[in-house]
């Protein structure tokens, strides 16, 4: 408490030499004995603003390129090709337009530095150039912000009716896949139904869920329409696919969805990367917890053929784990003998009364 007190103190007593340094200034000012005398060191600040201009537009050029390829991964989705126009049609635009006013700011602080014999020019309004400055920005973010609405709907809406459907759930910290089965029908879930078995929380009960399966990695066939279901188990997880340009938050209580129609194959971008241990990636990209960085899960595109036999291959849910399919069979066995026992009841009821009378 003390320490404290004592560090107030100081604080106050610089606030008061502050405003009393500032009160002798004013009072010279006022009475014509203060002069104001510019150093070299009006010179030397203007100077360091060419110097900065020059340096540091020649730092992030060099970054910039230094960079680019870790910035812009391979594109693998047809939407990517039209998300990827748009972004660099952006980028150049604000390019331009930071570039030109950043060279101004820095040239015109330059040139105009302070001197003696130089007074600014009065230039309160001009109609003609706040238009101009008005409308340019304007008309130029409409069209900006109509073409990615545009883009943005179209990757959001519906899917092809043909799409393959995939559930992708996040939780603290891994990602959970879940595939229809040969029904092509997603089962219920329920999130009371989780347990160390049951990670999904699947419904047994529902029919459409008995052929559901869940893999360790995603598998999508190239040149088909993939729709992913997305949701969260817990926090807030995002989605992020970069070489497909896919991402989309997971929300805790309200399932998300995006689709994407994958152009090139594991193999095929192996071969164009030159790296023969490359594989397409989901990671998550918010900050969800400690483990956040363990939020990855392997991507495989694969010639539909090889889909098709992979797909085949798996087992369904039920099948790899029978003890929870017959504690579902058990309830529901149960279930059904007590609305028997329900509906006999209600049949006795009225035999009983009628007899009575």
């Amino acid at each position: 408490m003390t320490t404290l007190g004592i560090v107030l103190v100081l604080a106050l007593l610089l606030v008061v030499f502050g405003l009393l340094f500032r009160l002798q200034i004013l009072t010279s000012i006022f009475s014509g004995s203060s002069t104001r005398e510019v150093g070299v060191s009006n010179r030397v600040n203007a100077i360091l603003c060419i110097v900065f201009l020059v340096v540091g537009g020649a730092a992030f050029a060099w970054s910039f390129i230094d960079n680019y390829d870790k910035m812009n991964p391979p594109i693998a989705s047809v939407h990517g090709i039209a998300t990827e126009r748009m972004f660099w049609t952006t980028m150049i635009i604000l390019g331009i337009v930071f570039t030109l006013t950043q060279v101004l700011l820095f040239v015109y602080s330059y040139k105009y530095q302070y001197k003696e014999d130089r007074r600014a020019f009065f230039f309160p309004h001009n109609n003609k150039i706040e238009v101009i400055w008005t409308l340019i920005p304007a008309i130029v973010m409409a069209g900006l912000v109509f073409a990615g609405w545009k883009e943005w709907t179209r990757i959001t809406g519906p899917a092809p009716k043909d799409a393959v459907v995939l559930e992708v759930m996040g939780k603290q910290f891994n990602w959970l896949v879940r595939y229809p089965g040969r029904d092509l029908k997603l089962g219920v879930v329920n999130y009371r139904l989780i347990d160390a078995t049951n990670e999904f929380g699947f419904d047994l009960s529902d029919q459409n869920g008995i052929d559901d399966f869940v893999a360790p990695e995603i598998h999508v066939p190239k040149g088909h329409p993939v729709l992913l279901k997305i949701r969260s188990r817990d926090v807030l997880h995002a989605v992020y696919m970069p070489h497909f340009r896919v991402q989309m938050y997971a929300v805790p209580g309200m399932p998300t969805k995006f689709w994407f129609t994958p152009i090139k194959t594991t193999d095929e971008m192996r071969a164009q990367t030159g790296n023969p241990k490359f594989n397409y990636e989901l990671a998550c990209n918010q900050i969800c917890g400690r483990g956040h960085f363990a939020m990855k899960l392997n991507i495989v595109v694969d010639e539909p053929d090889d889909y098709v036999a992979w797909f085949a291959q798996q087992k369904s849910f039920s099948e790899q784990n029978p003890d929870v399919l017959a504690s579902f069979k058990q309830k529901s066995d149960k279930m059904v003998e007590k609305v028997s026992a329900t509906q006999a009841a209600a049949t006795v009821v009225p035999v009983a009364a009628k007899a009575s009378l």
